[in-house]
């Protein structure tokens, strides 16, 4: 993985948490740390068509959404995630961060593509499933960056029903609108 587009779009994200000041500001780290497996969730779905003219910011959604997640599991590549309290409310922060910042594309398809993103994240995190999680992270950022299709929605509701395979159904789904750009897994 080149972590260069993730660094890029994350420092955006810890510029932004900068500029509001605060507990948050105060918790930054002075660059990102990015491991080696970082998937670069951001830059996949900047890839896509759907992207349009401005990749970037779509990018910068992605990972402040992804560091919203990793928050919520007490990780970070911006902040120091030491205090468990902190790092939750920095979740809840940056969740809602991506969420406007792709709020203000117009872009309201791919809100709902992150609106479920969440809620499946927090679902397959109380569930303990991480294939569930690795599998709406691969949808995510194949509908944001290429588009929802009919066959990617059913494994969807699949999750939401509970059924067995259903994340391998919806990681199928994502890899079949991307052609095979994304997470490995």
């Amino acid at each position: 993985m080149n972590a260069a587009p993730t660094v890029v779009a994350l420092e955006r994200v810890a510029a932004a948490l900068r500029s509001e000041g605060g507990l948050l500001a105060d918790a930054l780290r002075e660059a990102p740390v990015i491991a080696a497996d970082d998937p670069g969730m951001g830059s996949i779905a900047a890839a896509g068509p759907r992207s349009g003219d401005d990749p970037a910011t779509v990018a910068a959604v992605v990972e402040a959404v992804r560091e919203g997640h990793l928050l919520h599991g007490g990780d970070s590549r911006i902040l120091d995630a030491s205090d468990l309290d902190l790092a939750l409310l920095a979740g809840d922060r940056l969740y809602a961060l991506g969420l406007d910042w792709l709020a203000g594309t117009g872009d309201m398809a791919a809100v709902r593509e992150l609106a479920d993103l969440i809620a499946f994240c927090a679902q397959a995190r109380a569930q303990e499933e991480p294939a569930t999680t690795d599998a709406v992270w691969a949808a995510a950022v194949a509908a944001i960056g290429w588009g929802a299709t009919g066959e990617l929605d059913a494994g969807k509701a699949a999750l939401r029903a509970g059924e067995a395979g259903a994340a391998t159904r919806v990681r199928a789904a994502a890899r079949k609108i991307t052609g095979g750009v994304g997470p490995s897994g």
